[in-house]
């Protein structure tokens, strides 16, 4: 492992958890943060994959230790962060960063949830009550993530390269 990626992904863990800390909408008996999409987006397109599954995983524990997060972030951040990190490596775009994020926590993560929550949290729900909330969330942080990473691209504050031409997206 990198050193300087292990401290760069520390660093989006500190500024994910503070994040999906204060930015919570509760939606039933869950608690959607859009900042963790935003956050997969980012380690993502800059760390790779691997990385990526490391931000989930380090927010949402942090997030479940401290009590603002339920065991339910878990599958769905770290399916998107996985997806999200594995496309954009084959792909080298970002809209298959948004893809990956949307279809890994916004349908995967939300179906891998259903057991999770009957199991752990004995919440009585039907297979796709989690869904709706899943894909907002997604959908959201996904938005403001791709919004963000533009922004950056165009201020030439980041680079993205391909990797077999060394040249820009």
């Amino acid at each position: 492992m990198n050193n300087r990626k292990m401290v760069q992904t520390a660093l989006i863990i500190a500024i994910g958890y503070i994040g999906s800390s204060l930015i919570v909408i509760p939606l039933g008996f869950m608690r959607i943060a859009p900042l963790q999409h935003m956050m997969n987006l980012l380690t993502s397109a800059l760390l790779g994959p691997g990385y990526s599954v490391l931000q989930a995983f380090g927010v949402s524990l942090l997030r479940n230790l401290t009590g603002t997060g339920s065991i339910l972030a878990f599958p769905g951040s770290m399916i998107g962060a996985l997806l999200s990190g594995v496309f954009f490596l084959h792909q080298r775009k970002i809209r298959s960063l948004i893809f990956g994020e949307l279809l890994g926590t916004g349908i995967i993560g939300s179906l891998l949830s259903y057991p999770i929550a009957r199991l752990f949290l004995s919440q009585k729900a039907s297979l796709f009550a989690f869904l709706p909330g899943f894909f907002i969330s997604s959908l959201v942080g996904t938005i403001s993530g791709y919004l963000l990473l533009r922004h950056l691209i165009k201020r030439k504050k980041i680079y993205l390269v391909r990797e077999e031409k060394n040249e820009e997206i």
